[in-house]
């Protein structure tokens, strides 16, 4: 940043790099040094860890601020972003020997069963419920507020920005969003309705589900997620929005579908793991999977 002015413009805008430098350092340098040369989990090496993840998140904190503010700096956000995860990832090998994934479960997300007793109709009016929340929030709210801090960070890309503005890629994101959205009211209905429960974790299904689009793929509810939020970043020509629903695939596959397909294990034991090999994660099969996978079908 010292040497090449276009990158020291777009990470510290103005910011004096001698003065960032000063605090940079020893907080981060030297104190990941230190947690990387200490012994495996002593006082030493997690004390740095700690000290190197929390001078990190503050710095992105304190420069998304700024970026904000002052409509530089922008670039610097994403790298110092990126920094803090690693970081914090870092930070839990050294003090847990593990990242704790399951952490991510709580409140919404925490796994538990439907009151069995309910009806259909008050599952279903839940669904529609939730729905409703995680669409406006996941969906509508976040990548507003992304698309924004794109523009005013002034981190468009030359080449992916344009072409997203195109109005046939609007279109197109529409087309995909509206495909995206009747899966995931499909897979709603399906769940609601056969299931006992709800598709999201906190009023989980009684039933191991396969009917409608579950019989095609095992997870349609988070395929449709992930669709509808790289075409609302279409919708908004926004690249940083569908960052966002990749990064959020990347979250579900590998943080929370080993947790969630664990439970559905112990729940249902054989019927889940011949449905498992049935029927893939990801991609669709081309024709139905039987309804016999299942006793509870």
């Amino acid at each position: 940043m010292f040497t090449v002015p276009f990158v020291r413009e777009a990470t510290l805008g103005g910011l004096d790099p001698v003065l960032v430098a000063v605090f940079d350092v020893p907080l981060f340098v030297g104190a990941s040094a230190v947690a990387a040369l200490a012994a495996a989990r002593s006082a030493l090496a997690a004390w740095s860890a700690w000290l190197a993840t929390g001078w990190t998140g503050f710095v992105t904190a304190s420069l998304a601020v700024y970026a904000a503010v002052t409509t530089e700096a922008g670039w610097g956000v994403v790298v110092m972003a990126a920094a803090t995860f690693c970081s914090a990832v870092a930070l839990s090998l050294v003090q847990l020997g593990r990242v704790p994934t399951e952490w991510l479960l709580v409140g919404p997300f925490s796994f538990r069963t439907a009151r069995a007793e309910a009806s259909v109709a008050v599952h279903f009016v839940a669904t529609a419920a939730q729905i409703v929340v995680f669409w406006g929030f996941f969906l509508v709210a976040i990548p507003l507020v992304l698309a924004w801090l794109e523009g005013r960070w002034r981190i468009e890309l030359p080449v992916v920005t344009p072409l997203l503005a195109a109005p046939f890629v609007t279109v197109l994101g529409f087309v995909v969003l509206a495909l995206a959205s009747a899966l995931g009211m499909w897979s709603a209905v399906a769940m609601s309705t056969r299931g006992g429960g709800t598709p999201l974790p906190r009023a989980m299904a009684n039933r191991l589900v396969v009917a409608g689009p579950y019989r095609y793929v095992r997870n349609p509810m988070a395929l449709a997620g992930i669709v509808q939020g790289a075409a609302v970043g279409l919708v908004l020509g926004s690249w940083l929005v569908v960052a966002y629903a990749i990064a959020g695939s990347l979250v579900w596959n590998y943080a929370i579908r080993p947790h969630e397909e664990a439970d559905l294990e112990r729940r249902f034991g054989e019927d889940f793991e011949r449905y498992r090999d049935a029927v893939r994660c990801w991609c669709p099969r081309l024709t139905p999977v039987p309804a016999s996978v299942d006793s509870h079908a």
